[in-house]
């Protein structure tokens, strides 16, 4: 497979500009840690080395937590070329700056009509997916999504630590970068 600590740094960038471009990648919903221990699945809207973009409501609990403790671990799995990453690193919440506007004039109004319901976390007396019924399965207008600009904000998370975890039936293979310093390593499984 890869011989060389530079071919599993290029292997994983690769893998993570593929997560955000294509909806059909195995890693393009990674499991998102908070410094709290809480998990979440989320969907991985951008990759730059070494930087990753998502989408998230401002009146999500985890935005308060991250807030208050930038540290995060993201893990990412693809089950056919059992290929895992996990990454650590510092995470911010952008509300009002350039790539949260960008990120939310890419949108389609379908996708940003979750913004309009309540935040997630309300409490509710039946199953219910937040939104008011007016927009339960419609698309709303330009106008009828500028409240929902608020609510909207994107999670930026600088990776510092990559850890590449190969499973293979004939030995595993596993390599730790540190981005912050260029240092890679050899780790056994």
């Amino acid at each position: 497979m890869h011989e060389t600590l530079d071919q599993i740094r290029e292997d994983a960038a690769r893998r993570l500009a593929r997560a955000a471009s294509d909806r059909r990648s195995a890693m393009h919903t990674p499991v998102v840690a908070t410094a709290d221990a809480d998990t979440r699945v989320m969907v991985l809207r951008a990759f730059e080395p070494w930087s990753l973009r998502f989408h998230t409501d401002s009146r999500a609990p985890k935005v308060a937590v991250i807030e208050n403790d930038s540290r995060v671990g993201v893990l990412f799995y693809d089950r056919d070329e059992k290929i895992q990453l996990r990454l650590r690193g510092t995470a911010r919440i952008e509300r009002d700056g350039p790539t949260a506007q960008a990120a939310w004039e890419a949108g389609d109004n379908f996708a940003r009509r979750c913004y309009l319901g309540d935040g997630p976390g309300s409490v509710s007396d039946a199953a219910s997916s937040g939104l008011p019924d007016a927009f339960e399965g419609t698309r709303p207008t330009d106008a009828q999504l500028v409240p929902a600009r608020a609510n909207f904000a994107v999670l930026l998370i600088e990776i510092e630590h990559l850890d590449w975890f190969h499973l293979a039936h004939d030995g595993h293979r596993r390599a730790q970068f540190d981005l912050a310093t260029g240092a890679a390593r050899w780790v056994t499984p």
